[in-house]
């Protein structure tokens, strides 16, 4: 094997050691104490096996013997790719903002963790490795999410967090068990139960506990309460990846584990069902939320519906085409989002007369997400356009690019009025520069990839695709201005939206336990005798009921 065939295998491995090296090295103090500053290097080999593998140069590392196996296509190289990048620039934010606060090297440690998972599942080709890196992604990013230790928020919402994610990581357990034993041939590589799984007998409970598990990850309403409290909270660094990075590990799940070359109507229907359900209800809270923050996580919930719809028709029509379509819409939402939760950080520290170069990079971004001709939302909706289709379903994709028009325009609304009224410097350079290149990246990187998802950009330069990809965002500022006007009539839904109402409910019932605890404290008190005079006369009344 020559250098340049050992060039891709390597890569793969790389992507995965780095980072792992690096958490090693956080055994030594001196070097755990320097480690924020290595954060923008741990990427690096995912970004370049990336690189080579987005030309069509599918890269394999297969090691039976050590039960390792990884791959890389083409959708996973786009997704890998991005997230790498974000990733990347993210960690040079994480360095300035990490630097002199406690519980920095902690961070760290927890940031390459979740790190090596946002980028293994994108290269994991069997079941155990793929559960082992999703549950890196997922797990380790509680210490991101309650970095603060003081702050109750961020303590409330790693908890709920963690209860979401062990519920997911059970429910794809269960879901892979189940692909493992409908594969006849004792296979766990990925391709192989798949290609088992139309015709297994565990298909139903294979498809079911999966794709909960990764609709959990998504969040897909109903589970999405965690999102918006655990983006809310977190820092701004950890809040930029996890929003546009770790939760595409739900999406290449679903990529993965779909069956695209069946046609399942029903489960597709499902799904898209549920997509847009969730689409339209992200537009609907997300409005009524004053935090930019939050504003984000709910168009989070919002796109990650659309994303679903898309792979719910891509399973109902048996389309193997609709992975590269949906992963090139996934890439531009990791772009678009992670940078945009680095504006919030940016305008933070940014006193209202300097603000209109961060605005207007971030309206750019933010009506990128609703479509706005020129930016990568743009090619994306041109990317799904065809499996979505000219019916209703293609009505409804864009009837929610008009929501989340409205939606983004509310988000700048909020993010001037955060903005520090009194005068001070800009913002430190560590955080304004890597918010800046990645808000160039976000426009520019998806009209590079845009060909190798099997686009040609002449199409969205045409006038029809201009109008189709304008009208829109034109539609949603015009009701933004009504908003506005109607803004304070708006209900209050706290951040959760649901997770509260539940919170509510679980203390309603502690009154129910209390009285099951005083009254068995009142039967304790009675002798035996008594006790058993009345069972005897329970068992007496019930006979001569019954009988």
């Amino acid at each position: 094997m020559n250098g340049a065939d050992m060039l891709g295998p390597g890569l793969l491995v790389a992507t995965l050691a780095t980072p792992l090296v690096l958490v090693l090295a956080c055994l030594w103090r001196r070097l755990r104490d320097s480690m924020p500053a290595l954060l923008v290097l741990a990427p690096l080999p995912g970004l370049a096996a990336a690189i080579l593998a987005i030309g069509g140069t599918s890269l394999a590392f297969d090691q039976p013997q050590l039960g390792i196996s990884l791959a890389l296509d083409v959708p996973g190289a786009i997704l890998l790719g991005v997230a790498a990048l974000l990733w990347s620039g993210a960690g040079v934010y994480a360095f300035t903002d990490l630097r002199d606060k406690a519980n920095s090297a902690r961070f760290a440690v927890c940031w390459l963790l979740t790190l090596t998972g946002s980028l293994g599942v994108f290269i994991a080709a069997d079941l155990l490795g793929f559960y082992l890196v999703f549950a890196l992604v997922s797990l380790p990013a509680y210490g991101l999410i309650v970095h603060d230790d003081d702050d109750a928020a961020a303590q409330r919402a790693g908890g709920i967090y963690m209860a979401f994610t062990v519920l997911g990581e059970a429910f794809l357990l269960m879901g892979f068990v189940a692909l493992a034993a409908g594969e006849p041939n004792g296979s766990v590589q990925i391709r192989d139960v798949v290609a088992a799984l139309p015709q297994s007998p565990w298909r139903d409970a294979a498809l079911g506990f999966t794709v909960a598990g990764f609709a959990l990850k998504i969040g897909t309403v109903p589970a999405h309460g965690w999102m918006p409290l655990t983006y809310t909270a977190a820092p701004i660094p950890a809040a930029s990846v996890l929003s546009g990075a770790a939760v595409k590990a739900g999406v290449i799940g679903l990529i993965r584990f779909l069956p695209f070359d069946t046609a399942m109507p029903g489960v597709g229907e499902t799904l898209v069902t549920l997509g847009f359900f969730s689409a339209f209800y992200g537009v609907a809270v997300g409005i009524t939320q004053a935090n930019p923050r939050t504003v984000l996580a709910y168009s989070s919930i919002s796109q990650m519906g659309v994303i679903a719809a898309v792979l719910g028709m891509g399973v109902a029509a048996g389309d193997q085409g609709v992975a590269l379509d949906t992963a090139f819409y996934a890439a531009t939402h990791v772009l678009a989002k992670g940078t945009l939760f680095l504006a919030v950080g940016v305008v933070a520290l940014t006193s209202a007369r300097r603000l209109r170069p961060t605005l207007l990079l971030a309206a750019v971004l933010a009506l990128g997400l609703g479509g706005l001709p020129l930016t990568g939302g743009a090619l994306a909706k041109l990317a799904v356009k065809e499996p979505l289709g000219d019916g209703f379903v293609g009505l409804l994709a864009n009837l929610s690019a008009v929501g989340t028009s409205l939606l983004m325009l509310h988000f700048l609304q909020c993010l001037m009025r955060s903005a520090p009224p009194s005068e001070q410097p800009a913002a430190p350079a560590g955080l304004a520069l890597p918010w800046q290149v990645m808000a160039v990246a976000s426009v520019a990187v998806p009209w590079l990839l845009y060909p190798f998802a099997g686009g040609d950009l002449a199409d969205a330069l045409t006038p029809g695709a201009l109008f189709d990809a304008l009208w829109p965002v034109l539609v949603g500022a015009a009701l933004a201005l009504v908003l506005r006007r109607w803004e304070h009539r708006l209900p209050q839904i706290p951040a959760g939206d649901i997770v509260g109402t539940a919170e509510t409910a679980f203390r309603a019932s502690y009154v129910v336990g209390g009285a099951f605890d005083r009254a068995d404290s009142a039967l304790r008190q009675w002798p035996a005798a008594g006790l058993s005079l009345l069972a005897i006369a329970v068992v007496l009344g019930a006979a001569a009921l019954f009988g």
